[in-house]
């Protein structure tokens, strides 16, 4: 099987997981039989990064490196973070935390990282 349609069902399947556990809804949970958390925090950081994944992967057959290095790259590792720090910033933003004031420092503080990363890596990427 050529390596794009790998890629591509790959890129489909973690996208359709990425977005069902960042929307977590109960009642494909309770369909699917498996166990639904108290919190959707885990799993919708979980989707984010699954999201990611499967949008790099499609990066990756759209335009392919001219030299396979055996991963996704700079590029890949930009919108995994951008994905996670995004879904992370918005699950803080939506209210639904009860967290203490040190913990949504600390998830803040993650959300800065991991943006101020992709940042970085996105300059880094554009400059070469």
């Amino acid at each position: 099987m050529k390596r794009s349609y790998l890629l591509t069902f790959d890129a489909v399947i973690n996208i359709t997981l990425g977005i069902l556990l960042v929307l977590f809804p109960r009642a494909i949970v309770e369909g699917l039989g498996v166990p639904y958390a108290t919190s959707a925090f885990y799993p919708n950081i979980l989707g984010g990064v699954l999201l990611g994944i499967g949008i790099a992967l499609l990066i990756e057959v759209i335009q392919p490196l001219k030299q396979y290095t055996g991963g996704l790259g700079l590029l890949g590792a930009v919108v995994i973070n951008l994905c996670a720090g995004i879904v992370l910033a918005l699950w803080l933003i939506s209210g639904e935390s009860t967290l203490p004031l040190r913990g949504s420092i600390f998830l803040w503080i993650l959300v800065i990282l991991l943006v101020g990363l992709s940042s970085l890596e996105l300059i880094t990427q554009l400059k070469d």
